[in-house]
């Protein structure tokens, strides 16, 4: 954990040992630092522990999620239907970057996509950029009544009715 008076900055490993480093607000840090002054020393410089006092696993930290969830969802009814994982608060936080900035370059750069291209699913997937775009378009004018195909455009549409050509010796 790295401090600069403004912003502090992790190192985060995450699918296939990949390693990034993540800014976070400077109150996050003091949380961060609080908590390792009640965890105490460990063996390995990770933030999270698992029984054994080794790393937390991705599978270790989704059974700990499911256990808080669980919990929470007997407080809370709302939680009952919803999908909680690991990836769900992240992709969570990847929507509310998004809404924030309305910058899909700052939620690839805070997720440690490589590519732009695999961030830009958030932007399917964001209800209120979509309901802008229909809020900002100005609908059809449609007439009322059935629509009747001219006869042309019927008599394309079936099938020929001329003979079939003869055959080749």
């Amino acid at each position: 954990m790295r401090f600069d008076g403004r912003y502090v900055e992790i190192r985060v490993r995450g699918k296939g040992r990949k390693e990034r480093a993540l800014l976070l607000w400077k109150e996050v840090g003091a949380a961060l630092r609080a908590w390792l002054a009640i965890r105490g020393p460990a063996a390995v410089p990770e933030l999270f522990l698992n029984a054994r006092g080794r790393d937390m696993t991705r599978a270790g930290f989704a059974y700990v999620l499911r256990k808080h969830t669980g919990t929470a969802r007997a407080q809370c009814p709302a939680l009952r239907d919803k999908r909680i994982s690991p990836h769900t608060l992240r992709h969570t936080c990847a929507l509310s970057i998004l809404q924030a900035t309305g910058d899909i370059r700052k939620v690839s750069l805070w997720l440690g996509h490589a590519q732009q291209s695999t961030t830009e699913i958030y932007l399917q997937a964001d209800a209120t950029e979509k309901i802008a775009a229909l809020e900002s378009s100005v609908p059809l004018r449609l007439r009322p009544g059935r629509f009747r195909p001219a006869d042309r455009l019927l008599a394309s549409l079936m099938p020929s009715k001329r003979p079939p050509p003869p055959a080749r010796a």
